[in-house]
C-alpha cells in the first residue's frame, strides 16, 4: 500500500490518481458529519510543534531550583518577560518573547510508552492494546482512531487543492515499529494528512508531486482526466465499493495537481537568506519556516516534527543534547516564527502549540551500562506552551510540586487539547466520527482549556 507519506511520480496520471496520492482503496467510505460551528471559532489554522520523545518539563518550562539537586538538574533558571516566572537559561529568546505565550504547566496522562503515548497525543484518544499483545504491539493500524488533520478533513472536506493537514518532515518509524496516531485510521486513506519525508534546510530541497512535470500541462492533465472518468463509468466496474473509494482518490489527486497554491508554499528557496538564517539553517528551523508557509498558503492543520520519534527521549545525557542541540534550535526557531506570524496578523488566527507525547521522570536516572546520567519516561506532568487564536499571552496555567511531578492544581489531558483544538476551529461540540461498524465516536471528547483564553485557573 502506498501513501501520501510518499512522493507521487507525476508522469502518469492514470497512476498517479490510483495509487500515488492517497493510497489504496478501502470498502468503507462515510459520509462527513456535520460540521456546524458553535466553538469560540478564532482559528483559521494551527500549527502543533511535536517535540517527539518527550521533553523535559525541569529543564525547560517548569524549573525548580529549589529542589534538590538529584531533581534540580545541572541547568540554571532566568527570568522572563512575566514578572515572577523563570525558565530554562538556554531559551533566552522565548523568554523574552513570553509576553506572547501561555506555559500550560499540568498536562497529564496514563501512558508512559513511547507509541501509547504518541497515539494519545494526536488523537485524544486511548490507546488500546490488542488482545493478548504487549505495547510494542500496539504500531499504527487502521483501527486507530484518525489525528487532528484526518479528523478536520472528514469533518470539513476540501476541494480547492488545499490539503486538511500536512506534517513534516519526517514521519515517526524506528526500525520495525510506526508509531501509530500519524493517519486517518478507520476514516481510511482518503483522510490521511500529507506526509512531506524531505528535510527543508536541504539545498535541493523540492517537492516534486506538488506541481507538474514539463510538458504535462493543465489541459493534458484535464484530457487524462476524461479518459479516467470514461474508464470508471465502465459497467464492470460498477457496484464496487473499492472502485468507488478509488475513483474519490482520484479526484483528490487531479485536485491537488492542478492547484500550485500549495506547491508555492513548498519554494522555500523564495525567502531571502536572512530571514532563513533567523529560523535557524538546519531542519527544526526550516521545518518552522516551512510550515509558517503552508499557513499562509491556507492549510489548517500543520504538524512539524521536531526530530524523528526518540529525538526528545533523554535517557542518557540529558542536558548535554539539550544545551548543545535541541533548546537553542528550538529557541530560534519558535522566535523567528513567532516574530513573522505577529508581524503578519497571522497570529490572531492561527494557534500554535509545542508539546512532547509526556515529559521526564523528576529524579536524575543512569541507565545500566551508562555513565552519562538523564531522565525517563513520566506522564504524570508535563509542559506544552500554546499562543495565537484568541490564546491570552503572557501567563503560566497551572502549577505543579515541588519536584513538578504532580500537578497541584487541576491536570489538563490530550483529548482536553483535543477539544481545544477544534472549538477554536469552529467544530461543533456534536461532531461524531463513524467508525467502519457505524458506530459513532465523539470527535470532541475533553474539555476546552478555558484558561487558555481567561487567564483564570479551573
Amino acid at each position: 500500500m502506498t501513501s501520501p507519506r510518499f512522493a507521487f511520480d507525476r508522469r502518469d496520471f492514470l497512476r498517479v490518481g490510483a495509487a500515488g496520492v492517497i493510497g489504496a482503496g478501502v470498502p468503507f467510505a462515510p459520509k462527513p458529519a456535520d460540521a456546524s460551528s458553535s466553538g469560540i471559532g478564532r482559528a483559521k489554522s494551527v500549527l502543533l510543534v511535536l517535540l517527539s520523545g518527550g521533553p523535559s518539563q525541569l529543564d525547560m518550562w517548569d524549573p525548580k531550583p529549589d529542589a534538590p539537586a538529584e531533581v534540580r538538574g545541572e541547568f540554571s533558571s532566568i527570568n522572563t518577560a512575566l514578572p515572577g516566572v523563570s525558565i530554562c537559561e538556554h531559551m533566552p529568546k522565548l523568554a523574552e518573547q513570553l509576553a506572547r505565550w501561555t506555559i500550560l504547566r499540568t498536562m497529564s496522562h496514563v501512558e508512559h510508552n513511547h507509541l501509547l503515548a504518541t497515539h494519545v497525543a494526536l488523537t485524544g484518544r486511548p490507546t488500546p492494546l490488542p488482545r493478548g499483545g504487549s505495547d510494542l504491539d500496539r504500531v499504527e493500524s487502521r483501527n486507530d482512531f484518525p489525528n487532528f488533520a484526518a479528523a478536520l478533513d472528514y469533518v470539513r472536506p476540501r476541494n480547492d487543492g488545499i490539503p486538511s493537514g500536512v506534517t513534516l518532515p519526517n514521519y515517526y518509524i524506528e526500525g520495525p515499529l510506526t508509531w501509530p496516531g500519524q493517519h486517518a485510521g478507520f476514516l481510511g486513506p482518503k483522510h490521511d494528512p500529507w506526509q512531506i519525508n524531505h528535510d527543508p534546510n536541504d539545498a535541493n530541497f523540492r517537492i516534486d508531486s506538488l506541481s507538474l512535470q514539463p510538458g504535462l500541462t493543465a489541459p493534458r492533465l484535464v484530457s487524462r482526466r476524461e479518459l479516467l472518468d470514461t474508464i470508471n463509468q465502465r459497467p464492470t466496474l460498477k457496484g464496487d465499493g473499492r472502485t468507488t473509494s478509488f475513483a474519490e482518490q482520484q479526484d483528490v489527486a487531479f485536485s491537488l495537481l492542478t492547484s500550485d497554491k500549495v506547491a508555492k508554499a513548498f519554494s522555500i528557496q523564495q525567502e531571502d537568506d536572512a530571514t532563513r538564517e533567523r529560523y535557524g539553517r538546519n531542519k527544526f528551523g526550516q521545518s518552522l519556516l516551512l510550515s509558517r508557509r503552508l499557513i499562509e498558503a491556507g492549510v489548517p492543520i500543520v504538524q512539524a516534527a521536531m526530530g524523528i520519534v526518540q529525538t526528545w527521549d533523554t535517557h542518557v545525557d540529558n542536558w548535554g543534547r539539550l544545551k548543545n542541540v535541541l533548546l537553542p534550535q528550538l529557541d530560534n526557531g519558535l522566535a523567528a516564527l513567532m516574530d513573522d506570524l505577529s508581524a503578519s496578523g497571522k497570529l490572531e488566527e492561527t494557534m500554535v502549540i509545542v508539546m512532547g507525547e509526556f515529559g521526564r521522570t523528576p529524579r536524575v536516572s543512569v541507565l545500566p551500562g551508562q555513565t552519562v546520567p538523564g531522565r525517563d519516561h513520566w506522564a504524570h506532568a508535563y509542559s506544552g506552551l500554546f499562543a495565537g487564536a484568541g490564546i491570552r499571552g503572557g501567563q503560566v496555567v497551572g502549577a505543579t510540586d515541588a519536584i513538578a511531578a504532580y500537578p497541584v492544581t487541576r491536570s489538563w489531558s490530550p483529548a482536553d487539547v483535543c477539544t481545544t483544538l477544534f472549538d477554536a476551529l469552529g467544530v461543533s461540540h456534536d461532531v461524531a466520527l463513524f467508525d467502519p461498524l457505524g458506530r459513532p465516536n465523539h470527535l470532541l471528547n475533553g474539555s476546552v482549556i478555558e484558561p487558555l483564553y481567561s487567564g483564570v485557573a479551573s
